[in-house]
């Protein structure tokens, strides 16, 4: 079967250890046989497909296609092929506001011997977890806690997790500042003609935002529910499945991106695409150079996740790279060049087992936890 994606030399695999401690060459070594693994990889068709999706999710089949230079036919077989193989989903992200009761929490878990697989298939039981992945580095898992409305987050995070069997300690972050979330992340396929054409069909945030559910009718309530799951969605197809009128369907899809109640979203594993290699990286940097740090790591092409964060490490990265050669760069280079840094912690990832509330099978994905939206 063919690989859209190259390995790196052994050499690399040291490199990256010695920079990022003793455990991330057995974590790169995972990637690798996860890479060489029977698994159904994308061809170009497919990638280009990804990577426009990533910047106008809602376009059409028809304009897709004239874009990339590609039949609508071939555009709409790929995409239900990569759909129905859960390769790829096209969901909706809720605004914060509306689905939170404060700010997310970074959890990094340490765990007892042999007890890492045990405890991330525990935390995947919190609908309140929005994100899990193994590390090797200074933790062993890495978690996203999202404190939905109606949770006890601090029933959660002084009893509930501390206490799954198999855990050693728990670290709680706060996030203070999110500059740059998933969603923003591109492969980096496309032309820039490509790319400012498929940005014409972005439906814009022109509206003022919405403050909480109680401002949403019954049919818009039920379209940012179906969004959530479908962001694609026409308005004709969720009429039918909320019994009302595809007019009334249709203003509330157009209400609703024009808030920016729902942000329709690409999810696709990074390996899936090219990049098998996940790092997350704490930062500790003089209070006076936060705010230049983060504004330079959001730039960055591997970004997708920044943060400021509460604890010794003001600013999180969290990145997807082509390779350790990617990675060691960017460490040395781009990281060495960021003004204020006083230290780094390096992790790297190995499983993902929950990504946006969608649990993971390597590179495939499942269905969205149930009850994010609450009224």
């Amino acid at each position: 079967m063919r690989k859209s994606f190259k390995l790196r030399p052994v050499d690399d695999f040291f490199f990256l250890r010695n920079v990022c401690g003793k455990f991330a060459l057995e974590a790169l070594r995972s990637e690798v046989k996860m890479m060489q693994a029977d698994t159904p990889l994308m061809d170009q068709t497919d990638l280009d497909v990804v990577a426009a999706l990533q910047i106008a999710p809602r376009v059409p089949a028809n304009i897709l296609g004239e874009i990339l230079g590609t039949p609508t036919s071939t555009i709409t077989r790929r995409l239900n092929r990569l759909q129905n193989e859960r390769l790829v989903k096209v969901v909706g992200r809720f605004a914060w506001p509306l689905i939170l009761s404060g700010n997310p929490q970074q959890l990094w878990v340490r765990c007892l011997p042999g007890q890492v697989t045990r405890v991330a298939e525990q935390l995947r039981a919190f609908s309140e977890i929005q994100f899990v992945m193994t590390t090797s580095g200074s933790c062993d898992i890495y978690a996203d806690l999202f404190p939905l409305h109606g949770s006890d987050i601090n029933d959660l995070l002084s009893n509930r997790i501390p206490s799954l069997p198999g855990i050693k300690s728990v670290e709680a972050r706060l996030v203070l500042d999110s500059r740059r979330v998933g969603q923003s992340w591109r492969t980096g396929r496309l032309s820039g003609a490509q790319t400012e054409a498929l940005a014409a069909h972005i439906v814009p945030v022109n509206q003022p935002a919405l403050r909480s559910m109680d401002e949403l009718t019954d049919v818009e309530f039920g379209t940012l529910s179906e969004l959530g799951r479908n962001a694609r969605a026409s308005a004709a197809e969720v009429s039918r499945t909320l019994d009302v009128s595809s007019s009334s369907t249709y203003r509330a899809i157009q209400m609703l991106l024009a808030t920016g109640a729902i942000s329709p979203r690409v999810e696709v594993e990074p390996s899936a695409v090219g990049f098998p290699v996940t790092a997350v990286i704490s930062l500790q940097v003089k209070p006076k150079s936060i705010g230049a740090v983060l504004d330079r790591l959001a730039t960055h092409d591997s970004a997708r996740m920044i943060s400021m964060v509460t604890g010794k490490a003001p600013v999180v990265f969290a990145g997807a790279f082509k390779g350790p050669a990617e990675l060691a760069e960017f460490i040395t280079r781009d990281i060495g060049a960021l003004p204020g840094i006083q230290a780094m912690d390096t992790c790297v990832g190995g499983s993902v087992l929950r990504r946006y509330w969608m649990d993971r099978e390597g590179v495939y994905i499942g269905e969205q936890v149930k009850g994010l939206l609450r009224r």
